[in-house]
This record gives structure tokens, sequence and C-alpha cells, in this order.
């Protein structure tokens, strides 16, 4: 969540007050075959419930229909001069306009680069699964010191409400599908709880999604001046709860430091906003070393002032602290808190998420599951340090890259591939951050000489025609990934400039998640 923008979104917000066979592809005593498809290891189908329920503009579904459910918000009406959010992440600007009907015409909106309103109806979800996606991570989000300081707001600010709230309409979703199917049962969209189960959904032509957390205060876990505000009991209690919603994937922290872990910095005016916010929230602002180590977080570059208005947000007689010279390391590590939070989450066999830990949390972190042995540990959307990666895929877990344009993605991609082959590790995911208040991939700026022509033909014979809804239709080549329903195309784009390969690796990628789950899972059964 918040991967480019988060800047700009919180600058406005407190203006009104973000070899062997290793484990990972030794195949676990099963007669299922492998299976293939794509997997998206990090999105937010239902954000549109968090942060109060009022930043971001419609909904993935809603039972009167989608003229109902791609609707703009009510205060971007009428021409979204008033949509200061939208303008601000959108142009860097508070001033500025777009049309604010959705459906039918979709003039101005889903867009790459328009971060409030929806990228992911749910037949926007649909042609993506027809186009090869077999699992989903869909991430419960949830930021208290964001929704606190927003002034629009339906909904609690409280964390864990909000995570009920976006479980709730995940699973009214998976009956809205199932109804439009037949029954109970017959969706394409189906909750899994297991890799057992998302195995068999995956064999059966289906979308397994999986329910994940990324909670900046998860259970309550606020530190306030460095005393922690939960105990070990609310950590077990919290787990057992989240587990039984169906639960199997878990941040420690995001964003702000709290009672179980410092976070990875942002960089720039971005990091000197969001530590405004640290501060807002904890009581501190990040403390940070010069690091001797090569892994690092971002630095707090110099240039990383507060606007004007940022600065009157101060407490009186506090300024910006003056940090060391880069590179630079968050003092903050893991927790005694966030150790036992880590070691509770492997007793249950969940899948441990390493982005956005500073690098002494991830450090910690990844020596406590080496120690055990345990392989249930994913960097699911580029947000640790790559020197990580090689220890993660040791242990058998999975990474995904960040939902990069197509050029860099394929560069990182070919940047790693020689780790993955060492480590024999054939499958590659993505996690596009969808609704997480960052871009979509935007159109190719070359595509004009190699363009995507249509239709194409996926990697397992599923013919696709630009994509249409209501009066509009996008083509890849000048939209980008203006919604969800886009990805197939995103992947033949890069298809094109890349090769088979690439779409080879992308579809083992669902297979080396399931098995990464399942040798995580076989430790709750042992």
């Amino acid at each position: 969540m918040c991967r480019r923008f988060a800047a700009r979104t919180l600058a406005l917000l407190l203006l009104l007050a973000v070899l062997p066979v290793l484990p990972n592809q030794a195949a676990p005593a099963r007669a299922a075959a492998e299976v293939r498809g794509f997997v998206d290891a990090h999105s937010h189908l239902f954000s549109y419930e968090a942060f109060g329920g009022k930043l971001m503009c419609g909904r993935p579904f809603h039972a009167g229909g989608i003229e109902q459910a791609l609707k703009d918000c009510t205060d971007h009406y009428p021409n979204g001069e008033l949509a200061w959010y939208e303008n601000f992440t959108r142009t860097g600007s508070p001033t500025g306009t777009h049309d604010p009907v959705g459906w039918p015409t979709f003039r101005d909106w889903p867009a790459h680069d328009s971060l409030t309103h929806q990228q992911a109806y749910y037949t926007w979800v649909e042609r993506a699964w027809r186009g090869g996606l077999r699992i989903m991570v869909n991430h419960l989000v949830a930021n208290r010191q964001l929704c606190a300081i927003y002034p629009l707001r339906k909904n609690s600010c409280d964390e864990m409400s909000s995570i009920r709230l976006q479980a709730q309409r995940a699973r009214e979703l998976q009956d809205h599908i199932d109804a439009e199917h037949g029954g109970p049962g017959l969706g394409w969209f189906r909750i899994v709880r297991d890799p057992a189960e998302a195995r068999r959904t995956v064999e059966a032509g289906k979308l397994a999604v999986v329910l994940g957390i990324e909670a900046s205060e998860p259970f309550g876990c606020r530190q306030i001046l460095g005393l922690a505000q939960c105990t070990r009991s609310q950590i077990d209690r919290g787990l057992d709860e989240m587990y039984e919603l169906g639960v199997r994937s878990m941040y420690v922290c995001h964003k702000y430091d709290n009672a179980l872990c410092g976070v990875r910095f942002d960089s720039g005016t971005q990091g000197a906003i969001v530590n405004l916010g640290n501060l807002l929230g904890t009581g501190a602002f990040w403390r940070a070393r010069t690091c001797t180590t090569a892994e690092h977080d971002h630095p707090i570059e110099p240039g990383g002032v507060l606007p004007d208005q940022l600065v009157g947000l101060l407490p009186p007689g506090v300024s910006l602290p003056l940090y060391p010279a880069a590179p630079h390391c968050n003092t903050r590590g893991l927790t005694a808190l966030g150790e036992y939070m880590v070691q509770a989450m492997t007793r249950r066999g969940m899948l441990v998420e390493i982005d956005h830990m500073s690098v002494k949390a991830a450090d910690r972190t990844l020596d406590l599951l080496e120690a055990a042995d345990y392989p249930g540990v994913i960097s699911s959307h580029s947000w640790t340090d790559p020197g990580y990666f090689g220890r993660i895929y040791a242990l058998g877990g999975m990474i995904a890259q960040y939902g990069h344009d197509s050029e860099d993605f394929v560069a990182e991609w070919r940047r790693t591939e020689p780790l993955r082959q060492a480590h024999q590790v054939a499958g590659y995911g993505y996690g596009l951050d969808v609704n997480g208040m960052g871009e979509l991939p935007g159109p190719r700026a070359s595509s004009s000489a190699n363009p995507v022509t249509y239709p194409f033909t996926t990697f397992d014979g599923v013919s696709l025609d630009r994509q249409r809804t209501g009066e509009r239709v996008w083509d890849v080549n000048t939209d980008g990934v203006a919604n969800y329903g886009l990805v197939p195309d995103w992947i033949e784009d890069m298809r094109i400039i890349a090769g088979e390969e690439i779409v080879q690796d992308l579809a083992a990628g669902a297979e080396s998640y399931l098995r990464t789950w399942e040798a995580a899972a076989a430790r709750r059964a042992q």
C-alpha cells in the first residue's frame, strides 16, 4: 500500500489535522500436478472501506449494479474542482478538474495514475482471471493515523474494526459472484483457507483468493514514546481471531514505527511527511544511524523538507531532526513483542510479510525464521532490501515484484534471474497493489514501435480483445493498466519486449507461491 504517492497523500491529510533443490521448489508429497497461472501477491480490493470509508470512490461490486458501484465520490462533483486529494495525488497540485462520471462513459477514470477511483471492479478482476490469474492475495488494509486526520468518514478508525468489515465485504463479493453462476460454490472467485483448498481451486480453473493484512497497528500494537500499547495475550487473541477469519498472510509493521518493529523509511519530501506522521502517531520522529552493513533503509534526504503549512503542525519548540550521513538505518528493529508475534505466526503456519520492516527488523526476523527453518516468508511488493532476497529464497520463501511499468518490471526480472537460477526457483510473481494508493503500470513509451496487437492469445490459449466496459474501450498501448482487467495486456506487453521466458516464469508463480504456503502450513500440523 502507498508505494509511490504516500508522500502527496499524507501531505494533504496532515494539512488537515502511509544446488540441491531448495524448500521453495521441493515438491511436497502429493499426487496433484503442478498448477499453472499468475500470482498477484499484493492487492486491496476492499480498501474503499478503509481510512474511514470516504477516501476512495467506487466499489468492486454493488447489489444495485455497476451504475451504483462505479460512481464518483460526492465531494468530487460537479467537475472535480473540490477533489483536492485526487488532484494532489495525480498531479502534485491540490487544484484541478476531472469528469466525475464513471459508468458508462469513464472519460477520466479509472486511469493508471488516478488513485482515488476504483480500479478493481469484479468484472475487471474476472478478465484478469480469464487471462491467467490464478492466485490473488487480498490485503485487508488499515491506518488509524490517516483515518483520524482525514475529515470525511463513515466507518470507525479502529484498525481491527476496518479489517473485519473488509473481510465481510470479501465474502459478500464471493456470494454475489456465486449467485450469478448458479449458487453457493459455483462462482470463479473463491476465498481459500489453506493451500490444499487453494490448489484444488486453481486446478478447477478458478481464482484462489488468500486474505492478508497490511495494517500499521495490528491488534492495537501502537507505541507511544517507546511504550507498547499491547500485550502478548492481545497478540495471541488477535492472531486467533484473524486466523478464524481466514487471514493467512500478515505484516508486522507498516509506514510508522509500532510496538512490534521499526519501519523502512520513505525518502525525500515523502520521507519528511511520513516522518511527521510518525511523530504525530507515536510521539517521536524516526531515529536513524549510519549503516555499517550492505543492507540499509531508504535514505532520509536533506531535500526532504516540509511545506510551510506542515511545519505549522509541529508542536511548539519542536523542529525536524538532523540525521547522520547516509546510508541510513532505523535504530528500531524487531521488539520483544515483535519477536513474539513472528513466532506466534509461525506456530499458526502463517506467511510472514517482510516488506516495510526496517533492515534491523527484517534481519532479526530472518534470523528467527532461519533458526526455526521456517519457509513461510514473503516479499510481496518490493519493499525490502534486495540484499535479503537470497535469504528469503534459501528459506523457501516467495518474492513478488511491485507492478512497475513493463520495461522497469522486465529490467528487475532480468537483474534477479541469476539469483532465482542459483536457488532453482522457477516461479515469479507480481504485487500490483491495486487500490493501494500507488500507480498501476503506465503505457510503455516505446510501444509505437512494437505495440500490443489485439486480439492476443494468453499463455494458456485464451484470446482477449480490447477491454470494453459501458461506452469505454481501453488499449494498454495508450492507457496502460487503467484498471485491473488490463493486467493480461500488461503481461503481453512484457512478452513483446522480453519474450516467452518472462511469461513462463510468471505462469509458474502460482505453483511457487503454493509450495511456500504448503511448507509453512505443514508446520502448523506438526
